[in-house]
């Protein structure tokens, strides 16, 4: 047997006999400086710098939307490679989506949404401002995690966006989502992904906010729609229940985290990495086939969330050791395919699930339990 098929061999019994064990103890950088984090912020730094500029994205006063697979992901994971560069401050791109966030967050009452009932139908206005608000929170919750203090800036975020969480109907606990029938993060079902997003925010935000009285009858509707939506949502869905429930105790009960995490397990591929479209049941709109080989964003979605549950499990620093391997050292990104349609990889729309892709990477790889 060579070297190589006495490694994929080993690989695959791994995954065939190894018991997840949730363990208490925190978990531990795994790796951070074995990939290419210069060349990793290089390309997310270009990608934000070109969004902020792309006609598309322009909306009033000068400012430009927050988009759920390029510039939110941006966000949460760019300033998570300044330690390993050894730098002291934001960059130049980071900054510019920052004060944009803030720029809208100040003016909340006068910017307009991102897409409005007026240009593209009921009910755009409500989902736009839906979705900018719990994004909102969780860009400064994180901010303010690392700082360790709530300003007044995140403070009035998240009233905002407790001022929109839902009151009624399948979503009471929720938030409305905007939909385009986009696959996985702006389509039918993705009230659950903002939740989970929400649930991020409120988690991560200091001074003990999640557990301050004022907020506890919404954060038991919170958790009340996790109870009943968590079971029957996509694979790719409960993982970012699972995230959420590594900033937000108890937000899963024991048996829904368990049968999510094996789950996630049982679709790991033989090389170690997961695939986009088995964790859900996607169909491309032309009709092609969804690609089946690993990929970046589901590899780092996987292995963020079972971090983020507290396991010590080798299945996933083999899944972490995938995303060292399969980062493409020219461009410094990970790569991921369309769930909607074929795409061309080079155009700058082909490009949006590898900003999502990088950007999770980067968390996966950065990951430190608090």
């Amino acid at each position: 047997m060579t070297g190589q098929n006495r490694t994929v061999a080993s690989i695959g019994l791994l995954l065939a006999c190894g018991v997840a064990v949730v363990s208490s103890k925190p978990a531990t950088r795994l790796g951070s400086d074995q990939f290419d984090a210069k060349a990793a912020a290089a390309y997310l730094d270009a990608r934000a710098e070109w969004w902020s500029t792309w006609p598309n994205a322009q909306r009033d006063r000068g400012t430009f939307c927050i988009s759920c697979h390029t510039t939110l992901p941006y966000a949460l994971a760019r300033p998570e490679l300044r330690a390993p560069l050894g730098e002291r401050q934001p960059s130049s791109a980071e900054s510019k989506v920052l004060n944009n966030l803030l720029t809208r967050a100040r003016n909340w009452r006068d910017v307009e949404p991102f897409y409005s009932d007026q240009t593209r139908g009921i009910p755009k206005t409500s989902e736009s401002r839906a979705i900018e608000a719990v994004m909102n929170a969780l860009v400064l919750s994180r901010r303010d995690a690392r700082a360790g203090h709530l300003s007044d800036d995140t403070r009035t975020a998240l009233d905002v966006m407790w001022s929109l969480q839902m009151k009624t109907g399948p979503n009471n606990g929720a938030w409305t989502w905007l939909n385009f029938n986009y696959e996985p993060w702006e389509s039918p079902n993705s009230p659950y992904f903002g939740a989970s997003l929400a649930a991020v925010a409120i988690g991560s935000a200091p001074d003990g906010y999640a557990a301050s009285p004022e907020v506890q009858d919404r954060v038991k509707a919170l958790r009340g729609y996790f109870a009943r939506q968590h079971t029957v949502v996509s694979l790719h869905n409960q993982l970012m229940g699972l995230w959420a429930s590594g900033t937000m105790p108890d937000l899963l009960a024991s048996e829904q985290r368990k049968a999510t995490i094996d789950a996630a397990f049982g679709v790991q591929q033989v090389d170690g990495g997961w695939n986009t479209s088995s964790l859900g049941n996607y169909q491309r709109v032309d009709k092609t086939p969804n690609d089946t080989e690993s990929d970046g964003y589901a590899t780092a979605l996987a292995c963020l969330a079972l971090q983020a549950a507290g396991l010590e499990d080798p299945r996933i620093a083999t899944g972490l050791d995938w995303l060292r391997r399969n980062q493409d050292r020219a461009t410094g990104r990970w790569t991921a395919t369309s769930l909607n349609k074929a795409r061309d990889s080079e155009s700058d729309p082909g490009k949006f699930m590898d900003d999502a892709a990088t950007a999770y990477a980067v968390l996966a790889l950065t990951y430190e339990r608090k």
